[in-house]
This record gives C-alpha cells, sequence and structure tokens, in this order.
C-alpha cells in the first residue's frame, strides 16, 4: 500500500532533489524510498564503529568489584 508523504524542505534542496532524480531516471517519491530504505537496512546490518580508544577499554572491568556504588562514594568524597 502507498500512501502520501509530504515534505518541507527549502525551495534549493527540492530542486536539487528534482535535478538529481531527473538525472537519475527516478522520480523523487523512488529517490526518498530507496533513502528510507537505505537508512533502515544500514540501522540492522551495520554495526557502529567503535573509536579505537574505546575498544581497548572494552572488558577492563569485567573482573572488578567495583559497582554504581563505589562510583557515588568516589563523587562524594571528591566534591566534598
Amino acid at each position: 500500500m502507498q500512501t502520501k508523504l509530504t515534505l518541507r524542505l527549502e525551495d534549493h534542496l527540492i530542486e536539487q532533489a528534482k535535478s538529481y532524480a531527473l538525472h537519475s531516471g527516478k522520480s523523487v517519491s523512488q529517490l526518498v524510498a530507496e533513502y528510507f530504505r537505505l537508512l533502515a537496512s544500514e540501522k540492522k546490518d551495520v554495526a557502529v564503529p567503535t573509536a579505537p580508544i574505546t575498544q581497548s577499554l572494552r572488558g577492563l572491568l569485567r573482573e572488578s568489584s567495583l559497582d554504581e556504588n563505589d562510583y557515588k562514594k568516589y563523587l562524594e568524597e571528591k566534591h566534598r
């Protein structure tokens, strides 16, 4: 089932979209639909890349006995 969707965009973006659609042999609606499909597939299939420094820290505290209460205690002492 197809449903009409109204988009509010700046005039220059609309002209760019129409020009791109004309050169690619598609309608603006087809372009928008393809883009939404791409967004949906990327969300499922592609993991967000992790920065190297973040990756190196993963699992570092796995065996630690620290918990949220320890962190709260640390903050209380720090801000006295």
